[in-house]
């Protein structure tokens, strides 16, 4: 059984909550990628009807993906992704740039993004000030946000009372 974090005040669980298990992260991949059709995203990923079943259910449920008619006034049904859903592009992008410098490696990168006006490719993804300057973990401070509780303290190292934060 599956530990579950909605309980926990954390943003980074609850986003694993709905994002964390099997082939969810890939489906979103694909549905990025254009993949709209049930049979479609069940052949390119050779998952099992019933898991996407219950997967696309929940995406659907929480707001990432909409069920929409294929065609005006056509019974049959697609996938796609809502604002919500679009807004983990970024995130996908991360997770493979990671994967291809640090799992696969540098020059053995299965798939390169390139603007498509451009041809070019696009920088890698980081943590950037409001100016767009290039931020690391000693540039970075944890201040408890407008959904800070009591027991957030001992997890989080941030303090209410003070705004200060311990560095991770």
């Amino acid at each position: 059984m599956r530990t579950r974090f909605h309980h926990m005040n954390c943003s980074v669980a609850r986003a694993l909550d709905l994002l964390g298990e099997w082939w969810t992260i890939l489906i979103i991949r694909e549905a990025l990628a254009g993949t709209h059709r049930f049979e479609d995203f069940q052949q390119r990923l050779g998952i099992a009807r019933n898991i996407l079943t219950s997967r696309l259910r929940k995406l659907t449920d929480h707001g990432v993906l909409e069920r929409v008619a294929a065609q005006e006034g056509g019974r049959r049904k697609v996938y796609r992704l809502t604002r919500k859903g679009r807004d983990l592009l970024p995130v996908l992008v991360a997770l493979m740039q990671w994967g291809d410098r640090w799992i696969i490696g540098p020059g053995r990168e299965p798939l390169r993004l390139v603007e498509r006006s451009s041809g070019r490719g696009i920088a890698c993804m980081t943590v950037q000030s409001q100016e767009g300057r290039a931020l690391g973990l000693g540039d970075l401070k944890a201040l408890p946000g407008p959904g800070f509780g009591r027991g957030d303290a001992a997890r989080t190292g941030c303090r209410a009372e003070t705004d200060e934060a311990e560095p991770p």
